[in-house]
């Protein structure tokens, strides 16, 4: 089988996200704020848990999120680190089938095409795993080439993104700033901050 050449990044960052939320300290009560100032650490674990595995594989199947998920509080489950893991090995094997990477996917009434979309969703398994490592006192590693990719995806659709309230202003970062940094402060998130 062929697999696009994008589906080893998505695989990356999908392994990078279940390493970040398999770090969360089962005792780490959920509560704190966070990079994204809409969401409480739990807000944003459950937000980042539906549509980066659950919505990862929807859309490779181009089937709707089901209610009960949308609403779901993932983290009320002690095994939620698992279960997300297990989610995203799904979710990465629907994204493995050719068919997964042609046409659009249907964004309720907004086709855009699917390999933008894994593209978006490659954004939302790092930058937010990001936020959810920063949140809870963690780290995230990003290799240079995944960075890199994750940077040209920020770059191409910044402004975009911020016309949606998606994305904050760009952060000033040294020039000699990693790509990875420059990726995050490329997204309004400042590479700095702290919990």
């Amino acid at each position: 089988m062929n697999v696009h050449p994008m589906h080893p990044f998505l695989t990356r960052a999908a392994s990078v996200a279940a390493g970040v939320a398999a770090a969360v300290p089962a005792e780490q009560p959920l509560d704190a704020r966070t990079p994204c100032t809409d969401f409480d650490a739990r807000a944003l674990v459950n937000h980042w848990v539906l549509y980066t595995s659950h919505g990862l594989e929807h859309r490779a199947r181009r089937t709707e999120l089901p209610q009960e998920l949308i609403e779901r509080d993932f983290t009320a489950d002690a095994e939620w680190r698992s279960a997300y893991a297990a989610q995203l090995d799904r979710a990465v094997a629907a994204w493995a089938e050719p068919a997964a990477w042609e046409g659009d996917v249907d964004l309720g009434g907004s086709p855009m095409p699917a390999v933008g979309i894994a593209r978006m969703l490659v954004l939302e398994l790092l930058l937010h795993g990001w936020d959810v490592a920063r949140a809870v006192g963690g780290e995230i590693e990003v290799d240079e080439e995944l960075a890199s990719v994750v940077l040209e995806i920020v770059e191409e659709n910044a402004e975009l993104y911020r016309q949606y309230e998606g994305f904050a202003g760009a952060v000033a970062l040294p020039e000699d700033a990693s790509a990875w940094d420059r990726a995050l402060a490329a997204s309004g998130r400042d590479p700095r901050w702290k919990a």
